[in-house]
């Protein structure tokens, strides 16, 4: 959390800010609204700012954004280890894996026990391959694969190699299940949902997620827009 009103040149020399990412707000939204700010309160007209992360609009939580110099740190910043909380709902899917679009199937869920639940988890600690989703921003020969989903045209996705370093879960809600993840770069939540549905023999979507933490970062020292607003310098003491 900051802790002191920031100047135009330590912004140009480098800052590593911390945002609680709200609902329904992309990642590149605030990012604009970040640059934004600073180069209207700063007087400004050009200054680097980047994101170290994508998440998704219905996800809330942690975005690190670098400003200036700061932003070549991006690329290590990416490639830490994420926490992740949220709950995973079984019985349906949807295409996108998550709530972005309508549910396209519905699945048993009676068979589902407590011990098949734990045991089914253990399947998913280590490295494993996982499939990323549809409806993501990886490309394809050029072009978006949510781009080739929202067309209707099918497209073969690879699978790639992830690491999950814990996957806690809480099934006192049951059929949603509260969870907890630590994983490596390039893991995606809601593929891992939608897998999970599938190794218990029925189907899921992601149906509520949370970024807790970027390595050293955690969510709990991030703020929103408007406490940031309070340490950017006024125009009138420009």
């Amino acid at each position: 959390m900051l802790n002191k009103q920031i100047t135009a040149e330590e912004f140009k020399a480098g800052q590593v800010l911390l945002f609680d990412k709200p609902l329904n707000w992309t990642s590149f939204q605030l990012v604009n609204k970040v640059r934004w700010l600073i180069r209207r309160s700063c007087n400004i007209k050009k200054i680097k700012v980047g994101h170290a992360g994508t998440l998704d609009p219905l996800a809330t939580g942690l975005l690190i954004i670098c400003t200036g110099k700061f932003t070549k740190t991006i690329p290590d910043l990416q490639g830490q280890i994420k926490e992740y909380t949220g709950t995973i709902s079984l019985g349906a899917t949807t295409p996108s894996f998550d709530l972005e679009t309508e549910f396209d199937a519905t699945f048993e869920t009676s068979h589902i026990t407590e011990a098949k639940l734990l045991e089914t988890c253990k399947k998913f600690i280590g490295k494993i391959e996982q499939t990323p989703p549809v409806f993501s921003a990886l490309k394809k020969d050029g072009k978006r694969l949510y781009e080739y989903a929202r067309e209707g045209e099918h497209v073969e996705v690879k699978k790639r190699e992830i690491e999950i370093n814990a996957f806690d879960i809480d099934s006192g809600k049951f059929p949603d299940i509260d969870f907890r993840v630590v994983c490596s770069k390039g893991t995606y939540i809601r593929s891992l949902a939608h897998e999970f549905g599938m190794a218990l023999d029925s189907g899921a979507h992601l149906s509520a997620l949370r970024r807790t933490g970027i390595g050293e970062y955690s969510v709990e020292n991030a703020m929103d827009i408007e406490s940031f607003e309070k340490f950017l310098p006024s125009r009138e003491n420009i």
